[in-house]
């Protein structure tokens, strides 16, 4: 391909990053992204999100900078700019911190409550002094209770205390993904399974969030224990974080839950009413709000168990008060309420999800899984694919058939088969079981 134009340059990078990234990935979080200039060596990009913004800047610009490098042939930063609705580029603020929304979590602004205490102890015990006092340390919990925050609470904090150490923070499923390219690359020659290992095991710290999708990944789960045998040994500290205690993740490896459990434990549970304001007017301190005490208490008794949920509920209240010049009332409130638990109802599950899911967790290609190949190990795939489908979607039978190439009395067939082998295998049942466990959880 010719290059004559960041446009040029920037199509190569969105090929290079195709080859590591699934199509869902990729159109979620990047295909937005488009060149703007090419200027006093910094390759700048607009996207019209914020929200992307930060999610691009944490998990994809190191890749985005490396082929850049390969394509160009020398150095160049990257900054990602956000555009408004007539596509004028809106300058981003000057960072408070060290710029990545990652910084924004910190103890000082994790409100601690009955539900939350010990682990937040725990983990305050951890940063003040990595492997001295707790390792490894689990804290797990449902969704939106504050394990993610705690988990970049201490990595802020040992940055600050420590600032030598080296740090290593990222989500499972990024960390199989990124196993899964290492593993592909290395099998060309390209010597990438080195690099990802020499990453994870000389770390001072590590932390792993959301550790459960390990679970069922037998290279993954592979790696990762002899990844924390060598951190283990070298006194190292690991932090990891997961929906469940490590007893209940019927296929994590027993090896890697005996080591989890050797550790210290510390679970989450949604909090109180007290906590729940405490929240609410940390978040308008923050904000630089005010809101009325009945409507804080309104919104603590209104809002179950979700701390996602109650800064939503708080944003929109900011966004009332600045763009539209309004006091809140209690009726507003209560439609702001109804708006954000609907945002934050779990999307429903995707066929493509699943068939991801699947593929990672037996071993084969989402392709084989799609293709007419008819192998005893992708017959299975397929079929426990085209039953979750069944199980955790509303589409009916045709529609499962449509996605899979297959017909809906294929379906019906099918789904009676694994239910067969659910009843027959209890091994099959759990594997099954926990792939609809964390296709719910992610």
């Amino acid at each position: 391909m010719k290059v004559e134009s960041v446009q040029d340059i920037w199509e190569l990078v969105c090929v290079e990053m195709k080859k590591n990234l699934s199509e869902i990935a990729f159109d979620v979080w990047l295909k937005d992204l488009h060149p703007i200039e090419l200027k006093n060596g910094e390759f700048i990009l607009g996207i019209y999100s914020a929200y992307k913004k930060n999610i691009v800047e944490s998990n994809y610009i190191d890749a985005i900078h490396k082929h850049l490098k390969d394509i160009m042939g020398f150095e160049v930063a990257v900054t990602i700019l956000v555009e408004d609705e007539s596509g004028q580029v809106v300058a981003p603020p000057k960072p408070i911190s060290d710029g990545s929304f990652e910084s924004d979590y910190t103890f000082d602004n994790f409100i601690v409550g009955s539900t939350n205490r010990f682990a937040h102890a725990a983990s305050m015990a951890v940063a003040d002094n990595p492997n001295i006092i707790y390792n490894p340390l689990i804290i797990y919990g449902r969704s939106g209770v504050g394990k993610t925050h705690l988990l970049l609470a201490i990595k802020n904090h040992i940055r600050k205390k420590y600032p030598t150490k080296q740090i290593e923070y990222i989500r499972c499923e990024d960390f199989t993904n990124q196993l899964i390219s290492a593993l592909h690359e290395g099998s060309l020659g390209l010597g990438t399974l080195d690099s990802f290992r020499n990453r994870f095991r000389t770390t001072d710290v590590l932390l792993i969030d959301d550790i459960q999708f390990i679970a069922g990944k037998n290279q993954t789960q592979e790696e990762f224990f002899n990844t924390f045998n060598t951190l283990y040994q070298n006194k190292k500290q690991i932090v990891v974080t997961c929906d469940r205690p490590p007893k209940d993740i019927k296929l994590l490896d027993d090896r890697l839950r005996s080591r989890f459990e050797s550790g210290l434990i510390a679970d989450i549970t949604p909090p109180d009413f007290e906590t729940k304001v405490g929240i609410i007017k940390n978040k308008q301190q923050q904000l630089g709000i005010e809101i009325p005490e009945n409507i804080i208490y309104y919104i603590a008794e209104h809002i179950q168990d979700n701390t996602r949920q109650l800064e939503g509920v708080v944003k929109k209240i900011q966004a009332l008060i600045f763009i539209d010049q309004k006091v809140p009332t209690l009726s507003i409130v209560q439609g702001f309420i109804k708006e954000v638990v609907s945002d934050t109802r779990p999307e429903p599950i995707k066929i493509e999800q699943i068939i991801t899911e699947v593929a990672r967790t037996y071993n084969v290609s989402e392709g084989d899984i799609l293709s007419t190949r008819r192998t005893a190990d992708l017959v299975k795939a397929r079929q426990v694919a085209m039953y979750i489908a069944r199980e955790t979607t509303e589409l009916p039978y045709s529609a499962i058939g449509e996605s899979f190439g297959k017909n809906h009395t294929t379906v019906l067939y099918t789904e009676k088969k694994v239910k067969e082998l659910m009843k027959e295998n209890p091994y099959e049942k759990t594997v099954i079981e926990d792939i609809i466990k964390n296709l719910k959880s992610e």
